[in-house]
């Protein structure tokens, strides 16, 4: 454990942070899981609908630095060319 004040302090910060940012990554997480559930089950129409909301979930990681933007992309792009492989 810490003993400096400033350290106690960034300990304290840090578990502030972690605390506020692990359900935003993790309902991005599920989301993902959500649309490769319906890609895998060849749901079209909830799929569509949930890449819609999967992509707003990975955006809003990004904008808030829990993913790095390259990594959204990337996550944006795969999900998005599976959905279109599955409706052509």
């Amino acid at each position: 454990m810490a003993n400096i004040k400033s350290a106690i302090k960034r300990v304290r910060t840090n578990n502030d942070r972690h605390a506020n940012n692990q359900p935003i990554k993790s309902d991005m997480r599920s989301q993902i899981k959500s649309v490769e559930s319906f890609i895998e089950n060849k749901d079209v129409d909830n799929a569509k609908t949930a890449l819609v909301y999967a992509v707003k979930k990975i955006d809003k990681a990004v904008q808030k630095g829990l993913v790095h933007r390259n990594n959204g992309n990337r996550q944006k792009s795969r999900l998005t060319k599976k959905v279109n492989d599955l409706t052509a």
